[in-house]
């Protein structure tokens, strides 16, 4: 897997992070730095942990299913995608989002939109992908992206919402399928 595909994988799964931030900064109605850095960091550190945590369980799968990891990485990227596709067209209700950055209020909600990282971990592992570079760019981008989205939340409101959920599923479901098709040696 080169750089750009994992850029792009990077940015698919960052877009969960980066619409629950826009929804803090407009809950919160004020993106502060203090408050970009703080959503940048726990939603960041967990994209970035949990691909880490899948590719360890991964590879202790990886010998058992070589056979058919092409499938198995179609499969996961494209049920992820397709899951955020379907949030991206669900009602956008960030009013009920508690305006609050503490632990409390921040882990959880950082556990959960990083859970679909763990998924394609595994897949790096069937990939044999260098799994330190690649968990320190998902980290840095969805730093970026959710410190960011704290910020355009707090200015712009939910406009930008869905569309980063319909593009970051839009996005694992093509890299799953490019994947499939090189391995079927229908892309070179």
């Amino acid at each position: 897997m080169n750089v750009w595909e994992l850029f792009f994988i990077a940015v698919g799964l960052s877009m969960d992070a980066f619409a629950v931030s826009v929804c803090k900064g407009l809950t919160a109605r004020q993106g502060t730095a203090k408050r970009c850095l703080a959503a940048g960091a726990y939603f960041g550190g967990f994209q970035a942990l949990m691909p880490l945590l899948g590719y360890l369980l991964g590879t202790g799968l990886a010998s058992l299913v070589a056979r058919v990891d092409h499938w198995i990485t179609f499969l996961l990227l494209g049920l992820i995608g397709l899951g955020m596709v379907r949030e991206s067209r669900a009602c956008d209700d960030c009013q009920e989002m508690n305006g609050s950055f503490g632990p409390k209020v921040m882990l959880p909600l950082a556990v959960a939109t990083s859970i679909d990282a763990l998924a394609v971990g595994v897949t790096f592992a069937f990939l044999q992908v260098r799994i330190l570079p690649a968990v320190a760019l998902i980290g840095a981008v969805t730093f970026l992206f959710s410190a960011a989205g704290v910020k355009l939340g707090s200015v712009f409101g939910i406009r930008y919402k869905s569309k980063a959920e319909l593009l970051g599923g839009l996005v694992l479901i093509l890299m799953g399928t490019k994947i499939l098709l090189e391995h079927l040696g229908i892309l070179g």
